[in-house]
């Protein structure tokens, strides 16, 4: 948490390159996609090692150059770190196994 309060106070600056870059997700279709999901992204993956000092053009160029094919990957990889596998019986096992 310690690395999204680094860059927290960029947040309201960087808001138009936020927008913009939801508008090129909005436009490739992915529209369940929200500015704030993108902001988790980034500091959660791209922010993960804080950086003393960084400075507004770099947050800008990180979320500018952040790819869907990128987030996809980590929203997909968040998903199967908080589901819940539950193969109690052979069934289960079986149609996994198909």
């Amino acid at each position: 948490m310690e690395s999204s309060n680094k860059y927290n106070h960029f947040r309201t600056q960087v808001q138009p390159a936020l927008t913009s870059k939801l508008s090129e997700f909005r436009l490739l279709g992915y529209d369940s996609v929200s500015e704030e999901d993108i902001w988790n992204f980034l500091t959660k993956k791209k922010w993960k090692k804080v950086k003393e000092e960084i400075r507004i053009y770099e947050v800008i160029q990180d979320i500018l150059a952040v790819k869907v094919s990128d987030y996809m990957n980590f929203t997909t990889m968040e998903s199967y770190k908080t589901a819940e596998f539950s193969l109690q019986d052979e069934y289960e096992w079986k149609e996994l196994l198909k």
